[in-house]
């Protein structure tokens, strides 16, 4: 959970115990006037969250690996524990750069190599960005489709659940508690899985205006010009994006508003799932730390995975 100023991360360990990483955090929007612009705040806040949720899952995954080794080595099956850092920045960087090239080779430079070579629209700018806009989005239902089959994977979109009924929680003025959070929807206007689905539109429309401009000025387009344009542009999308769901997320109990989330929220019904009274715990004592609330309940806070082998 990210709160102004301050970053939690609450974990339940196989004990059944939760432990916290809690730590101060200034997103370069507070930090520099500059990246407080409009359109130009979602593109870096885009990155900054791709960032903190790696190291969130990182975080995560070394956790789990210290329980597994310490009951191996508890039944005598496993080798002395070795203290173990956690990912450098320098690999979180890297682990996010890579991220993004992936993610835009499969979303953006796919649908464009495939709408050029299997449909004869390359010079209509409106109907070759809707066909790769359709294709784009065909890709990433079927891909969280997949994924959502995987055991892991469902329980991660059960946690998802649990933070947006938190986050409801605490928005709506209600007791963070298990029984108050039960009563709310997993399905929040704000979703990162809204964001997306919104990019994906949004890079319909300007790409279409784009090349449509292309095509008036050089007379022809091609595969080779397309990349070329396109993709530097991908960060304006992503701010176009980040300020629509800005505006439609404040705007989401009105007629007009209900319309404009509906889509999104519809693609949470695969990124999200109704989760347990534990997980809604962990969700709660997670946004709790985050907001500075003092926990009644017992609470493990460390710094690093390593100091657990001295809790």
């Amino acid at each position: 959970m990210r709160a102004p100023g301050r970053i939690a991360t609450a974990v339940r360990r196989s004990n059944g115990e939760i432990i916290v990483k809690k730590r101060e955090y200034v997103s370069l929007a507070e930090k520099y006037k500059l990246f407080k612009l409009p359109i130009l705040r979602g593109a870096v806040g885009l990155v900054e969250m791709m960032y903190i949720g790696i190291d969130t899952l990182n975080f995560s995954a070394e956790v789990a690996m210290h329980d597994i080794e310490e009951a191996e080595r508890a039944k005598g099956n496993g080798k002395a524990m070795k203290e173990k850092k956690t990912a450098s920045n320098i690999k979180l960087a890297l682990t996010v750069m890579v991220s993004l090239l992936i993610g835009i080779a499969i979303f953006f430079v796919t649908p464009l190599v495939v709408t050029t070579k299997l449909f004869s629209v390359e010079q209509d700018a409106f109907w070759f960005n809707l066909i790769a806009g359709i294709i784009r989005i065909s890709i990433l239902l079927a891909y969280l489709g997949i994924i959502s089959l995987l055991k892991d994977v469902k329980r991660l979109f059960e946690y998802h659940g649990a933070e947006h009924k938190a986050v409801f929680t605490f928005e709506s003025g209600a007791d963070l508690i298990i029984d108050a959070a039960k009563q709310y929807t997993r399905f929040h206007p704000r979703c990162g899985t809204s964001f997306i689905l919104i990019v994906m539109v949004v890079a319909m429309l300007l790409f279409s205006v784009l090349d449509s401009v292309l095509i008036l000025w050089i007379g022809k387009i091609s595969l080779p010009i397309r990349l070329i344009t396109h993709l530097p542009l991908i960060p304006l999308v992503g701010g176009v994006a980040y300020e629509f769901i800005r505006w439609s997320a404040k705007r989401s109990t009105t007629p007009l508003g209900k319309v404009l989330v509906a889509p999104g929220l519809w693609l949470q019904r695969i990124t999200t799932k109704e989760p347990d009274p534990s997980q809604l715990e962990v969700a709660i004592v997670a946004l709790k730390c985050a907001l500075g609330v003092e926990e009644l309940q017992p609470v493990t806070y460390i710094n690093r995975v390593s100091d657990l082998i001295h809790s």
